[in-house]
């Protein structure tokens, strides 16, 4: 395989991500994955891939890729500050997020800094060329696996790549930006809210909570009001014989404050759970950034399982509703001639 995106600059923390390692916790493997599905799907959707297939997962600075290639087309999706393509022989030019783009041999592609969230995602048209670990290329850094060579993207890495050369077809881009919600977070209680204190419980739901410079893959630290245990935290309320943590359970330990637990959490802790995230809002936390606030609010599983259903069904119309996106900044050709706007020509000499 010789076509490779080559790492001129590295981002701040990139990596590869799919939708994780499903099936292994039972065996200590956490499931790592995209922190966003959402922006995930649809840069995979842009460049034509299967929703599973592993992009790059853009923490808050992007790298600069060379094109070591006949040619490859990506997708970018997320609120990217503009990218930039430059050429041995052109000036740099702007690159739009949120649609598809053909690159050629020798080409850069410069990703810009992700504004207002702390991902961002860039797919390829058929995928990376890597070994997949336990069914998944999900990079789970703290264990070295997955991935590319188990760890963030450095200088000089160079990413293989299916495809020797773009497939034939026009760019797409999305009608319109993915609604991702807006208002609390929305939450199920449990497993274990029996051992918070009807306060405690109330601050929970009560309280705005700000994230803290502990955010990362693993989960975030909010800081706020202290939620009260049940028992007193000397006499064993803030610990539990350890159990199963699955995404978005909320961890509450002695200190009173809540963590969130995501994609590169452990399998197993001995924290009680106050509650846990409804997946229909699990990406809006892998955008958060530290400084911002959020509030909690609790709702029926009932509820949890419809909202995540008509999420899914908004971004399958989304897919579905892709448009052809025009070279910027110009006109496409061969697209006009295909419109056949005139139909008939007269002269008179």
């Amino acid at each position: 395989m010789t076509a490779h995106l080559k790492v001129v600059r590295a981002g701040l923390f990139d990596t590869l991500q799919d939708l994780g390692r499903i099936g292994f916790m039972a065996l200590g493997m956490p499931t790592a994955g995209a922190m966003d599905r959402i922006g995930l799907g649809l840069a995979n959707a842009l460049a034509g891939n299967p929703t599973n297939t592993a992009g790059l997962e853009i923490g808050v600075m992007g790298p600069d890729l060379l094109v070591e290639a006949d040619s490859v087309r990506v997708a970018l999706v997320g609120p990217l500050s503009p990218s930039l393509i430059e050429g041995p022989d052109a000036s740099p030019k702007p690159l739009e997020s949120d649609r598809s783009h053909l690159l050629k041999r020798g080409q850069t592609l410069r990703v810009g800094m992700v504004e207002g969230s702390s991902t961002a995602y860039l797919a390829v048209a058929g995928g990376f060329a890597l070994p997949a670990f336990m069914g998944s290329l999900s990079t789970y850094s703290r264990a070295g696996i997955g991935g590319f060579e188990g760890r963030k993207l450095g200088a000089g890495d160079a990413l293989p790549l299916r495809r020797e050369a773009a497939p034939g077809g026009d760019e797409h881009k999305l009608a319109q930006p993915f609604d991702y919600g807006t208002g609390p977070i929305r939450v199920v209680w449990g497993p274990q809210e029996e051992y918070f204190s009807a306060a405690g419980r109330q601050t929970f739901i009560g309280a705005d909570y700000k994230v803290s410079k502990e955010a990362d893959r693993m989960g975030i630290r909010f800081e706020g009001p202290v939620i009260e245990h049940a028992v007193a935290v000397d006499k064993g309320g803030a610990d539990i014989i350890s159990d199963g943590i699955g995404p978005g359970a909320i961890q509450v330990p002695g200190a009173g404050l809540p963590i969130v637990l995501l994609g590169d959490r452990q399998t197993v802790g001995g924290y009680p759970k106050i509650a846990t995230v409804a997946s229909v809002d699990l990406p809006r936390l892998g955008r958060l950034l530290p400084g911002q606030t959020v509030r909690f609010a609790a709702i029926p599983v009932e509820e949890a399982e419809k909202l995540r259903r008509d999420q899914e069904a908004r971004l399958q119309r989304t897919i579905a509703g892709l448009v052809v996106a025009r070279p910027p900044g110009g006109i496409d050709l061969v697209r006009l001639y295909e419109e056949n706007l005139i139909d008939g020509v007269v002269y008179s000499g």
